[in-house]
């Protein structure tokens, strides 16, 4: 799929403008429910090539997103600005070569379920998540986490935001997550003072590589805590502030992280590539997550 001549020459903030995250939404919740009718019942577990885990809720929400997706285009707005349909980048859906992707100026990146390994456990912490990417950052981010009835949005220049949904799927309430708490670096220093430095890790993925850091990092903090957590609600913990630091040191894939990595920077936080010399205390020097890479595995990285 290829942008029309119109969206070619339109700015970014216009096509953003363009895309109505309400409608992005929408199609996230119409995922969610499709895949909680599975999820209820019994299901067959088969597996990809790499040994990962597919489930028919898998396949399922990749039709009812891309589908939705596509659709959402075509549209003028009162700058006059028209978009036909973006490319789509997903789990699901991945042989793209590189020599057309890296000609995209908009696509959306898009992981149907993650935690796959969590819906088949069903404890409930599997996310459905879509990003709008811009080159190489992520400016909308939507992640709907169906069994926990927790919805995550954000766009680039209008907020992060919660909300929690009902039974019905209505919107409970709202939380701006601009106003979530940072984590305390005052000067250059960690000042942890009587608070306690929350971290979150994978509750399928905690490797050697994760627990040193961890060690590492609260070998001089009187008070921690770790909390495990599946899917991209790790990021999510960070964005809303109840987490202080999620390090990942350890594989993910770019559309594991995108729509939760918009909702972390529109937050106030960020996603930092992990190097040996990282140091929470030292943030100005690295450089954040980016996407659309000739490989699409993430690098380590550090949510703060």
């Amino acid at each position: 799929m290829h942008q029309n001549r119109n969206t070619e020459h339109q700015t970014p903030e216009r096509l953003l403008d363009a895309i109505a995250i309400e409608e992005v939404i929408t199609i996230a919740l119409e995922a969610g429910e499709a895949v909680m009718e599975i999820y209820e019942k019994d299901f067959e577990v088969g597996y990809k090539e790499d040994k990962s885990p597919l489930t028919e809720a898998d396949k399922k929400a990749h039709e009812i997103i891309s589908e939705g997706l596509s659709k959402i285009g075509t549209r003028s707005t009162e700058h006059g600005t028209q978009i036909s349909a973006l490319p789509i980048l997903s789990e699901e859906g991945r042989d793209i070569p590189y020599e057309e992707r890296k000609e995209w100026e908009h696509y959306w990146c898009i992981d149907p379920i993650d935690g796959t390994k969590e819906f088949i456990k069903k404890n409930g912490e599997f996310t459905i998540n879509i990003a709008l990417i811009h080159k190489d950052t992520p400016v909308l981010g939507v992640v709907y986490a169906p069994a926990l009835r927790e919805l995550y949005y954000a766009k680039k220049g209008e907020g992060a935001y919660k909300i929690m949904m009902n039974d019905e799927c209505l919107m409970m309430n709202e939380k701006n997550l601009k106003n979530a708490q940072k984590l305390p670096i005052e000067n250059s220093t960690l000042n942890i003072k009587n608070s306690t430095l929350k971290i979150v890790a994978s509750k399928s993925h905690l490797n050697q590589e994760t627990q040193e850091f961890i060690d590492n990092l609260t070998s001089n903090i009187q008070h921690s805590t770790f909390i495990s957590k599946g899917s991209s609600l790790k990021l999510l913990m960070v964005a809303e502030g109840s987490a202080d630091i999620y390090p990942r040191l350890a594989p993910t894939m770019e559309w594991d992280t995108a729509a939760a990595d918009a909702i972390v920077r529109e937050a106030g936080k960020m996603t930092y590539r992990y190097d040996p010399t990282f140091n929470i205390e030292n943030l100005a020097s690295k450089a954040p997550l980016v996407y659309n890479k000739k490989e699409l595995l993430n690098p380590w990285f550090i949510v703060i």
